[in-house]
């Protein structure tokens, strides 16, 4: 009779020495939120064969969780009982492609060439540092390229989808590289074509030749702006995502969401949209809270607010209809 650990010994067999894998890694060390139960196995690829030796180990039908900066995830405090993948370093390259000669106040066009694991942050800075604008609005999002592409990440005004002229995509589930344009990801609020099982290995973006003190002023205004109007510590950015022609934190706000506890975890006082894990908070008290929020503005106003938050682990998505005191 097997036991339920087996598909974890043959998978470890087959991948062999051949990637870098940990068993049972705790979820809050990968996570921006800092709560979560062990992750079964973590494997790090880093090159593309590594990827493909991944997909034909991976056994058909095991839950699979890409995992970027852990900064729009949240595990259950049992842990996620699949396989997750994290791009390793080799992943994490930036090449700008500049035309040659044309002067820093041209206007020309650029191209920066990322790797999928690079941080927003990283990337902005690196493209302002060689004088190229248009990717500024990127230092505020602590996730991933590869996050941002799979999310259609934005802020200030801009999005992923303005920006992305195409991306590398190795699929797990028929260990395929395939390069898709940016039309053909069918781009939306918050959301694009790419599949649970897909992982964005590389993505260009376009971009335009300015000074680069005013490509690192626009840089300052974002830092500046995020740090005046949202929180620091251990959260994941917003919760969820804003309703047609509204804002979510407004909704929450008026609902009266604003210092909403479960447990150890918070609604901020600063921005109702997102949610504090303070010392002590478990995965449950999160998503308890993300039920409860949920709900009062349900019952205030009417909307439905969708989470942006990926949750792995739990039996079923946060409850709109979950009775939780305050």
């Amino acid at each position: 009779m097997k036991t339920e650990g087996d598909w974890v010994e043959r998978f470890v067999s087959a991948v062999g020495s051949a990637v870098s894998l940990e068993r049972d890694a705790p979820a809050g060390a990968l996570c921006t939120w800092r709560v979560g139960g062990p992750l079964r196995v973590v494997v790090r690829p880093n090159s593309r064969s590594e990827l493909m030796t991944l997909a034909e180990a991976l056994p058909e039908g095991l839950p699979t969780l890409v995992i970027g900066r852990g900064s729009n995830l949240l595990v259950s405090d049992r842990g996620f009982d699949g396989v997750c993948v994290m791009l390793g370093s080799d992943f994490e390259s930036i090449e700008m492609l500049l035309p040659p000669g044309a002067g820093v106040d041209a206007g020309a066009d650029a191209v920066v060439v990322s790797g999928g694991a690079v941080p927003l942050p990283v990337l902005a800075r690196r493209s302002a540092a060689s004088a190229v604008a248009g990717l500024e609005f990127y230092v505020g999002i602590p996730g991933s390229v590869g996050g941002a592409v799979r999310m259609n990440a934005g802020g200030h005004g801009q999005t992923t989808a303005e920006v992305l002229l195409d991306c590398e995509v190795f699929d797990l589930a028929n260990a395929s590289l395939n390069t898709i344009a940016a039309h053909e990801l069918r781009f939306d609020y918050r959301s694009s074509a790419i599949r649970p099982t897909q992982v964005v290995t590389s993505a260009r973006f376009r971009g335009v030749l300015d000074l680069r003190d005013a490509c690192e002023r626009r840089i300052d205004d974002v830092v500046a702006w995020r740090r005046a109007h949202q929180p620091g510590g251990a959260n994941a950015g917003s919760v969820f995502a804003n309703p047609h022609g509204d804002s979510a934190g407004r909704l929450l706000d008026t609902a009266g969401c604003k210092n909403a506890a479960v447990g150890g975890a918070e609604v901020s006082s600063k921005h109702a949209n997102f949610i504090q894990a303070n010392p002590g908070a478990t995965a449950n008290d999160v998503y308890s809270l993300i039920s409860f929020v949920r709900s009062r503005v349900y019952a205030v106003h009417g909307v439905d607010l969708q989470p942006e938050v990926q949750c792995a682990g739990f039996e079923y998505p946060p409850d709109l209809h979950k009775e939780l005191s305050k």
